[in-house]
């Protein structure tokens, strides 16, 4: 009886023990998720400037509509035009985040994906991975126009036609982190991080 007291008494001690580091290990995570700072997309420091009019150019997409990349809109939406191509495997596994995202931001967001290259190549690549639904735009000069030197790129246009948010894209992260530079008003997260370190308290 004694031995079984003294058991219970040591099982009731380790509990007690473990659940003091639980708690201690919880309050640490959050510690270090406090420290560290989400990750945006990566912006390169040549190319246009954010807050500037976005180049504007008219362009035809595989289904052979007219589009106007760039400029004002009358229906109120923004524009994201995500640069990608068959042959980049970064851009395959980003799929699937830019569909939820259309119908997620449809309220106020337009998404065009953009490549260059071989026709059939494209038609292939929309065909295989299931991009009927967004408006697709084969042209050289619009990657030019927006200085795009790697893949998966994207620039976020606003419903004025006032470039918002630019970078380098390679995860759901990344592709969020423009939507948020835009309602914050900053040209990217760590701009607005790095202002917050800043401010006093």
């Amino acid at each position: 009886m004694t031995a079984l007291v003294v058991a219970n008494a040591i099982l009731w001690v380790l509990v007690i023990v473990l659940a003091v580091v639980v708690v201690a290990l919880v309050r640490q995570v959050g510690v270090l998720h406090e420290r560290i700072a989400p990750a945006g997309a990566l912006m390169l420091a040549k190319g246009l400037k954010i807050g500037e009019l976005a180049p504007a150019l008219t362009v035809t997409d595989l289904n052979d509509r007219a589009l106007t990349l760039g400029g004002a809109r009358a229906d109120g939406l923004s524009t994201l035009v995500m640069f990608v191509s068959p042959t980049c495997p970064v851009c395959k596994t980003l799929l699937p985040v830019l569909t939820t995202s259309r119908r997620s931001e449809a309220a106020w967001l337009e998404i065009t994906l953009a490549s260059d290259g071989d026709l059939a190549e494209q038609r292939a690549f929309i065909e295989s991975h299931g991009l009927g639904a967004f408006r697709y735009v084969v042209s050289a000069p619009l990657g030019m126009a927006y200085q795009v030197s790697r893949l998966p790129f994207a620039v976020l246009i606003d419903a004025e036609g006032v470039l918002r948010a630019r970078g380098l894209i390679n995860s759901r992260e990344h592709l969020e982190s423009l939507f948020e530079a835009k309602r914050l008003g900053v040209a990217s997260l760590q701009d607005y991080l790095e202002d917050a370190a800043r401010r006093p308290g």
